[in-house]
């Protein structure tokens, strides 16, 4: 075994159950012992081989491999390139484990012995690197060795589980399309739907929950704001769309200063301004890209629509010739964590965790494609996984610094004992809404 692979499998191994749990727990989790080489094997797998969104052929055959082989009844291809694996044990709810199976376009530079060295295809065919940098390969372990004990341990739940393995989560598209190829119609309809997100601001052997909002929503906003073009050593007979876009931008932060109550988190930011290719020439258009953040749908629409009335009243005042154009290329609705259901697992998890080790984790201004689910009237969570060394975590606190985040070049996880962890919180999960036999 290598010295990686031996750090890894010891790593799930030394997390022991830190309160007296529900009866039946204790012998569900008793042989994840026994599955910490594997499930770490695999976690080393899937990191050096991750796949970008929508292309993640390789991945979604491995998990459904592991599916079929614990007894699953398993479809793929699902919304593209999703799986679903059904089983059936007995009348009872139907509960729903959702992983992500897409990695991000990183270069990886975490010096780890399984670091990726993989690429993958732009949207434009170029080639590209390719690094499990947001912990989507330790989320599918996760659920793996959850499947695992919960599928060998059928005879003390019954009920339907449904373990669904959804792509493009990091483009918020995967959800949506597994719902429209009939992931509640063509299979068991969920009475409750978890899924977790790793998090680095948590250490390992803990978990986050977020009753409410837990994640934004995010729209995509590609606006252009028309001129006329001309020399700009006679500015006066031209209408000069870089002014009217510069003076949009500065406008548009009133939305949020000034036109939202200040208890209510909200984002609007400019993230490209695009006009002219030469000093001296004034351009025909300019061009601005925009994400828009919000926790209410309300206010995500005031947002979405002030925009619009901004860009247009500048443009009027400016004298453009043409109203303004305005798309939204990406959309992700807000996750809303089922209340009463979120209040269930927090009481779950300390019973298999420890009290200690459940914290009550803000609203995050990222998102999450997991918001589908729930918007088709589902009761469902999104938990926090912490995967933070704690004692590289508590250094970073005491130094007022960080870690590396989500989404970094370096980022990698704690990963023995947060798989641990994370396996141990989607089974106790499943437990509290799998009635015993």
């Amino acid at each position: 075994m290598r010295p990686a692979a031996v750090a890894l499998a010891a790593g799930l191994a030394v997390p022991a159950l830190a309160a007296p749990p529900a009866p039946r727990l204790p012998a569900i989790l008793a042989p994840l012992g026994g599955e910490a080489e594997p499930l770490g094997e695999l976690y080393r797998e899937l990191h050096a081989a991750p796949e970008l969104s929508m292309q993640e052929t390789a991945t979604a055959a491995k998990l459904a491999g592991r599916l079929r082989s614990l007894g699953f009844e398993v479809t793929e291809g699902v919304g593209g390139t999703g799986i679903v694996g059904v089983l059936r044990n007995g009348d009872g709810p139907v509960v729903m484990l959702r992983t992500d199976l897409d990695a991000l376009p990183v270069e990886e530079k975490t010096g780890l012995a399984f670091a990726s060295r993989a690429t993958g295809k732009a949207d434009d065919g170029t080639p590209i690197p390719v690094m499990h940098a947001c912990g989507h390969d330790l989320h599918m372990t996760a659920w793996t060795g959850a499947a695992t004990l919960l599928a060998r341990a059928k005879g003390s739940w019954r009920g339907t589980l449904v373990m669904v393995g959804q792509p493009a989560e990091e483009k918020g598209a995967g959800a949506a399309k597994m719902l429209k190829d009939g992931l509640f119609t063509r299979f068991p309809r969920p009475a409750f739907a978890l899924a977790l997100h790793v998090t680095p601001e948590l250490p390992s052997g803990s978990v986050g929950v977020t009753p409410g909002p837990a994640f934004a929503s995010v729209d995509s906003v590609d606006l252009t704001i028309h001129g006329k073009g001309g020399h700009g050593a006679m500015p006066h007979r031209t209408v000069d769309p870089v002014l009217i876009a510069a003076r949009t931008v500065v406008a548009l932060q009133a939305l949020v200063s000034r036109e939202k109550d200040p208890f209510e988190p909200a984002v609007v930011s400019v993230g490209s301004f695009q006009a002219g290719a030469k000093h001296n020439v004034i351009p025909p258009e300019a061009r601005l890209k925009i994400t828009v953040r919000a926790y209410r749908e309300e206010v995500r629409q005031r947002l979405l629509d002030g925009i619009r009335r901004v860009a247009t009243g500048e443009s009027i005042a400016g004298g453009s010739p043409l109203a303004p154009d305005f798309s939204i290329v990406e959309s992700t609705p807000g996750v809303v964590n089922d209340a009463p259901l979120t209040e269930r697992l927090r009481t779950a998890f300390g019973s298999a965790l420890g009290a200690a080790n459940v914290a009550s984790f803000p609203p995050a201004s990222v998102s999450e494609d997991f918001s589908y689910f729930g918007r088709e009237g589902v009761p469902a969570s999104l938990f926090w996984l912490g995967v933070a060394e704690p004692a590289a975590l508590e250094k970073a606190k005491a130094d007022g610094t960080s870690l590396p985040p989500l989404h970094s070049a370096e980022f990698a996880p704690d990963a023995g004992p947060a798989i641990r962890t994370g396996v141990t919180a989607l089974v106790a999960g499943a437990l509290e809404l799998l009635p015993a036999r």
